[in-house]
């Protein structure tokens, strides 16, 4: 277990390669900040087979800065006997406050690594907002330097 533990933050740490600020561009907003994330390996999850790792974790975060918030949510992964190809999938809602609006909405995330060379796609789950975030859509960044992780939060509120 505690092998899986280690791939799965390898596999991670492959996908996410700023300081705090925010910014609007016409009706969008950008704002940048830094998170923690705890992964825990779940007991129940597939086994792989000929040369896949198969994995599930738990995900907590704690974002702040403009995005002041946690975060829960699950990831799962599978890494091929090829070095430096992967990819994850994961769902977590966060909860907290996005500027000063309170309210909670659910991230999206689809990456991939073809032979180190990767792609992630982190998006708002369309219609996911409550509270005061009714009508958020905005995508997300993640990086991760010198071993601590930051965020880049393009976002639109919609008034329906």
């Amino acid at each position: 277990m505690n092998n899986l533990k280690v791939y799965v933050t390898s596999i991670i740490f492959l996908f996410l390669s700023s300081a705090i600020h925010s910014s609007e561009i016409g009706n969008k907003m950008k704002i940048t900040g830094e998170f923690q994330v705890k992964l825990q390996p779940l007991d129940s999850y597939a086994k792989g087979a000929e040369g896949i790792n198969l994995g599930r974790m738990s995900l907590d975060k704690t974002f702040s800065g403009a995005l002041d918030a946690t975060s829960k949510g699950e990831m799962l992964s599978a890494m091929t006997s090829t070095k430096g190809s992967a990819g994850y999938v994961a769902i977590e809602q966060v909860v907290g406050s996005l500027s000063g609006k309170k309210g909670s909405f659910v991230l999206q995330h689809f990456g991939t690594m073809n032979r180190g060379k990767d792609r992630l796609i982190l998006e708002v789950v369309p219609d996911s907002g409550t509270g005061e975030l009714t009508g958020l859509s905005g995508k997300m960044l993640i990086k991760i330097e010198s071993g601590k992780h930051f965020y880049e939060f393009e976002y639109e509120l919609s008034t329906k």
